[in-house]
């Protein structure tokens, strides 16, 4: 066993969310010294927890403590990471924060309002912790990269540090609307990523993405942006595994403040 592995914490089995009237788990993986220090550290929010560290899942799972314990043994260790379970049956939706004709009222909003309510304070004060946006991180791959990224757009001041791995752009045009709005604030940064595999309009809709914010980070303001293609990437667990590591480190561990 890895001694720098990380100390996974369930929080709760069945956390109420009351903006969903549903539950679901919520671990929080904390640096292996965590309680032998008083630092705090900054917080990534990730989505889809099911497939973060649980290597029995159905599609594979990124292994994220795995990688916490290869990073913390060259010395990057002060993050702490909450997942938090997708609702099965219920995930498109709740991830979706538009309105669809063949999914319906996306609940996404209501997801989004619940972690800046509730969840988010919970972990502030539970844990040692940074409480600012420049080290509150959101994330996740898929509809939970779209969410992810929605909440980036629409709450700059909450969520400064985003990981946006194949975001499902395709489910409306309507994300491209708000990128278009998105004001970035000083000292945040987004990290996105594809796969040159995936479905076919996949990377075109994110490099569209890209453009969009690339001149907001023209625009004068401290924002850093980086995009990761690996043109043999497929739309799986796999990939994203591989990417983790990469955008984790040039997210909480390059000095760019």
């Amino acid at each position: 066993m890895n001694t720098f592995n990380p100390i996974i914490e369930v929080i709760e089995e069945e956390y109420e969310i009351p903006h969903l009237g549903a539950t679901r788990k919520i671990s929080a993986l904390i640096p292996y010294d965590y309680y032998n220090t008083e630092k705090k550290y900054p917080v990534l929010y990730l989505q889809d927890g099911q497939n973060l560290f649980n290597p029995d899942a159905p599609y594979g799972d990124w292994a994220i403590d795995k990688s916490m314990g290869k990073m913390a043994s060259s010395g990057l260790k002060d993050i702490i990471i909450v997942a938090i379970d997708h609702g099965e049956n219920e995930r498109i939706k709740e991830y979706l924060p538009y309105n669809h004709p063949k999914f319906g009222h996306g609940k996404g909003k209501f997801y989004i309002q619940f972690m800046k309510e509730k969840l988010i304070p919970y972990i502030n004060t539970h844990y040692r912790t940074f409480t600012d946006y420049q080290h509150t991180g959101i994330g996740g791959s898929s509809m939970g990269g779209l969410i992810s990224l929605y909440a980036g757009l629409m709450e700059p001041e909450v969520f400064g540090k985003l990981m946006i791995f194949s975001p499902s752009l395709w489910i409306s045009k309507e994300i491209f609307t708000d990128a278009n709005s998105f004001k970035p604030l000083d000292n945040s940064s987004i990290y996105l990523y594809a796969g040159g595999r995936e479905s076919k309009k996949h990377l075109p809709n994110v490099l569209r993405l890209m453009s969009i914010l690339h001149k907001k980070d023209a625009s004068g303001n401290h924002f850093d942006l980086k995009l990761s293609v690996n043109n043999r990437g497929e739309h799986a667990e796999v990939y994203w595994r591989e990417e983790f590591p990469i955008a984790a480190e040039w997210l909480f561990f390059e000095n760019r403040l």
